[in-house]
């Protein structure tokens, strides 16, 4: 049986549905609506914190795989 991984995007999309789902079967203010909320909410936010984090360099990668290159040094002046 294969094991199928979903993207954040996926995930997001799933989880507004579910949200959608419940909202409209238990009322706006049911706990399981507001749960179902929260999902969505936390997802989003795991997504805006990606694409904010720093994605490295090729020079970055260069630098980790060849620290004694001329390149990679630091030199304080």
């Amino acid at each position: 049986m294969a094991v199928q991984t979903l993207t954040l995007q996926e995930r997001i999309r799933l989880a507004l549905t579910d949200a959608h789902i419940a909202t409209e079967k238990y009322g706006v203010t049911s706990t399981e609506a507001m749960t179902a909320w929260d999902i969505v909410e936390e997802l989003d936010a795991e997504a805006s914190h990606q694409k904010t984090q720093h994605r490295k360099t090729a020079f970055e990668d260069y630098c980790e795989e060849f620290p004694d290159a001329p390149e990679a040094r630091m030199y304080d002046v």
